[in-house]
């Protein structure tokens, strides 16, 4: 019997279409046995590494085998403290797929092949970030990702079109991300969504993977168990930073502050680096400035400050000028502003300045592209204190009487500061 049972639990998931289990209703049904005696089967299974049982206290879905590293000691005492029921399903193990003769197309789809072979739906393989690459700057592809979830989809232009080859109308449901001890990144695929992928995509994928120990997102990991984040990405709290700035601005009876943010829709080169080269780093020096400085509304400064000011020459003449943003916000906050500590309003100007200084070094350089590990940690430092340094003003603002009296509604991660700068 015990043959019998590994053989149309192992025919079942291959031929499910989906790598399904085999639930333990129909074990007693067509083998005719009772709990008792279908426990004592199981057990001997289990321990004989022939089939793996997956109960509804991991995923609660039986019927997707979502992790493989469940042991055999595991399982059989999650069997033994259960109340026998009929809510979990046999799979059959490593150890038998890999004896079992497996379709021949499988080659062709690495990612499908190891789940075919015992692989679990949610286990996940990292991958070099650059391999987003091709999606993010192929305008045929929707590429969204807040850097803890992302999505890949074909844009409706494109979607069983003859235009784009039917191998490339690719979706990828989600993707997250991971890092190392060294907070070294990468790409964050489940098993479940790589083997949607076309046999060809699937290859590119496989090219870009990578080795060695990776953690992955906590609150990706989160998500796709169906659970809430715990904190926000430090680019979308960026944003959020700015709109509730502006809220803030509307209820001094002010323009503005910042002329343009983004409610859902960022720039699709605002968030971590996927290739550290220092083209990509002043890419995003470059728009990260266009978000800062250049961003500032100057409307916002008047009539209480002058935009212009006089300027003498050697010649003995006077020329009138145009004050930067980055001098009007600090002659503006400090002329409002006094705070007991002044270091945190001179880190936050001084954020400004940092950035500005970055984007017109390359002006005047002459450098070549290089590519160097160094460019995903300046760039992740950078972030950082750029993020500070949008939300101290948020936090000047909040000290106005009109907006102490009616303050805007702030997410709670924004308010407490949680916020995930890996």
């Amino acid at each position: 019997m015990n043959q019998a049972i590994i053989d149309k639990v192992t025919k079942h998931y291959m031929e499910s279409g989906d790598f399904n289990g085999y639930p333990v209703y129909a074990l007693k049904k067509q083998f005719h046995v009772n709990d008792e005696t279908a426990k004592e089967l199981l057990r001997d299974l289990i321990q004989a590494r022939h089939i793996d049982v997956v109960f509804g206290n991991i995923h609660p879905n039986p019927h997707i085998k979502a992790f493989s590293d469940t042991t055999a000691e595991k399982q059989i005492e999650f069997l033994e403290e259960l109340e026998f029921g009929e809510h979990f399903c046999l799979y059959p193990s490593r150890e038998t797929l890999a004896k079992a003769k497996l379709s021949e197309n499988l080659s062709d789809t690495p990612y499908t092949e190891q789940l075919a072979l015992g692989g679990g739906q949610l286990d996940f393989r990292v991958f070099d970030l650059s391999v987003l690459e091709y999606y993010r700057n192929d305008p045929r592809y929707y590429y969204q990702t807040d850097f803890i979830n992302g999505q890949i989809s074909v844009t409706d232009e494109y979607l069983e079109s003859a235009l784009m080859a039917e191998h490339d109308q690719v979706l990828l449901q989600t993707f997250g991300f991971a890092h190392d001890e060294d907070l070294n990144r990468g790409v964050a695929v489940f098993l479940r969504y790589l083997s949607d992928l076309s046999p060809e995509h699937q290859k590119i994928w496989k090219s870009k993977e990578l080795s060695g120990d990776y953690q992955l997102h906590p609150d990706y990991l989160r998500n796709s168990m169906g659970h809430w984040g715990t904190k926000m990405s430090i680019f979308e709290a960026f944003n959020e930073e700015m709109l509730v700035i502006n809220e803030m601005a509307a209820l001094i009876g002010k323009p503005s502050l910042f002329k343009n943010t983004y409610q859902h829709d960022y720039p699709r080169n605002f968030g971590f680096l996927l290739r550290p080269t220092l083209s990509e780093f002043n890419a995003f020096v470059l728009l990260l400035d266009q978000l800062m400085s250049d961003n500032l509304n100057q409307k916002f400064f008047t009539p209480e400050l002058a935009l212009e000011e006089d300027h003498p020459r050697e010649d003995g003449k006077v020329e009138v000028i145009r004050k930067g943003t980055i001098a009007l916000l600090d002659e503006w906050v400090n002329h409002y502003f006094r705070p007991q500590e002044s270091e945190p309003l001179e880190r936050m100007l001084a954020s400004f300045r940092k950035v500005r200084k970055l984007r017109q070094k390359p002006a005047h350089s002459v450098r070549e592209d290089e590519f160097d590990q160094k460019y995903f940690h300046e760039q992740r430092s950078l972030i950082i204190d750029a993020y500070g340094a949008v939300r101290t003003l948020r936090l000047v603002l909040a000290n106005h009487p009109r907006v102490r009296g009616n303050p805007p509604e702030i997410n709670e991660f924004l308010y407490e500061g949680k916020i995930w700068t890996v």
